[in-house]
């Protein structure tokens, strides 16, 4: 686990250097940013429709196969983008394509690396491994953006996407080398071995047998398709709701790298150095909560929520901020919050699933989180036009934390609709055994 802490350490680092550096050089060859939203849009597209396929893939191969060779193609693809910034041959129709095929690695690469980080540890432990893992990113991606700059200055662009290639590869070779912790290896279940003693037990032990093991081969993978993690997840209620938390939070929230950039140039009169210090206070509080994240034993939904709803009121707070340092320091346990959220609700989805459903379970996620991430930020942009900047957090705030609140109350109700119905249902049972006895 140490060791894929590293390489995911270094693989954020490059991954978040090159991001950084690609905006900068769609900028430059297009002068448009509208261009650089584009290419961001078509590295993110092929999730929406392929994330399904990606994760039936991962629960259908070898694991660490899928992340090494996975890793490796990621690797190339920022070599030869390197190679074309070199040879002054990259325009934007090689970039973009480049990007469209990113994305459709990573639609692979992200649940197997996912799932494979949960292999390192015993079962009982991966909302601390999750958490460890947000910890990693986080520290990755401010490492990663301050060395863009230092790089692109010093070396060039190019430099950028060869040093995100090593990263890649670094990643690659250390795969292999790793072992699962006992009892947390994705096993494929087998019918009970022959014994001899079971040729003479009767017919209808032999009949329950088969059945037994017949449904454990429908359980194992004899037929991974699609359809069954779509089903798993539109019939699983706590993964509907922990989409709903997530999706409200997403397009209604969490965007602070928008609405808070408009709130300190704006009402609150600050500068790119105000809103750097702001960013900066964002990025601490969410190591901080990754580190609180990672001490979870018990992750649920309802946590989820909660966790959702708090940071949402905060959010309301900051949207009414009267001065730059009071929105300081609502902003530190705003970022704390979200990140201790997003630790959970991880850990849930990725723990909740059978494991040999994981992979698919985790596409349909993917899914469904690209349209958040794609519709969000426009749908947020078009608030802020009717509302502003102090409008948007504060009806944005509002919506999270009443939705989730009517949902915990709706929850509520059924719970206690439900336990009345039994009782009504089971006390003549009670009275008739009663009497009988």
């Amino acid at each position: 686990m140490r060791w894929w802490s590293v390489a995911n350490f270094v693989s954020n680092a490059g991954t978040w250097m090159q991001l950084t550096v690609q905006n900068l050089l769609v900028l430059q060859i297009t002068g448009s940013a509208a261009a650089t939203g584009l290419s961001m849009s078509v590295q993110a597209a092929p999730a929406l429709l392929m994330s399904v396929l990606g994760g039936a893939a991962v629960d259908r191969w070898p694991r660490k196969l899928t992340a090494t060779v996975s890793q490796a193609l990621l690797g190339a693809i920022a070599f030869v983008t390197a190679l074309l910034v070199v040879l002054d041959r990259l325009d934007m129709t090689s970039l973009l394509a480049l990007a469209a095929v990113t994305g459709m690695i990573a639609t692979v690469d992200g649940p197997a690396c996912a799932l494979l980080g949960n292999d390192l540890v015993p079962p009982e432990d991966i909302p601390s491994a999750i958490g460890v893992g947000a910890l990693v990113h986080s520290a990755g991606r401010l490492v990663g953006a301050a060395l863009a700059g230092v790089t692109v200055g010093f070396v060039g662009t190019a430099a950028a996407y060869a040093a995100n290639g090593v990263s890649f590869l670094f990643v690659a070779s250390v795969v292999p080398f790793l072992r699962p912790a006992p009892g947390a290896t994705r096993s494929t279940p087998s019918p009970p071995p022959f014994s001899p003693s079971s040729s003479s037990s009767s017919s209808s032990s032999s009949s329950r047998k088969s059945v037994r093991a017949g449904t454990e081969r429908r359980a194992t993978g004899s037929d991974m398709t699609v359809r069954q993690g779509l089903v798993f997840f539109a019939r699983r209620p706590r993964l509907v709701a922990l989409a709903a938390v997530t999706g409200i939070s997403a397009v209604f929230g969490r965007n602070y790298g928008l609405t808070l950039a408009v709130l300190v140039t704006g009402p609150l009169a600050g500068g790119a150095g105000t809103f750097g210090t702001v960013s900066t206070v964002l990025a601490v509080g969410g190591i901080l909560g990754a580190v609180l994240g990672a001490r979870l034993r018990r992750p649920s939904v309802r946590l989820v929520g909660t966790l959702a709803a708090a940071g949402a009121l905060l959010q309301v707070a900051a949207g009414l901020s009267p001065s730059v340092a009071v929105l300081l320091v609502l902003v530190l346990p705003m970022a704390v919050v979200e990140s201790v959220s997003d630790t959970a609700g991880t850990a849930v989805l990725q723990t909740d699933p059978p494991a040999h459903l994981r992979g698919r379970v985790l596409g349909v996620w993917g899914s469904v989180g690209t349209v958040w991430s794609l519709g969000g930020p426009p749908a947020l942009g078009l608030l802020m036009e009717l509302a502003g900047a102090r409008g948007a957090l504060v009806v944005g705030g509002l919506v999270i934390a009443t939705t989730i609140g009517a949902g915990f109350a709706l929850r509520s109700r059924r719970t206690t609709t439900v336990a009345l119905r039994t009782e009504e249902d089971g006390l003549p049972n009670r009275v008739t055994l009663g009497t009988a006895a």
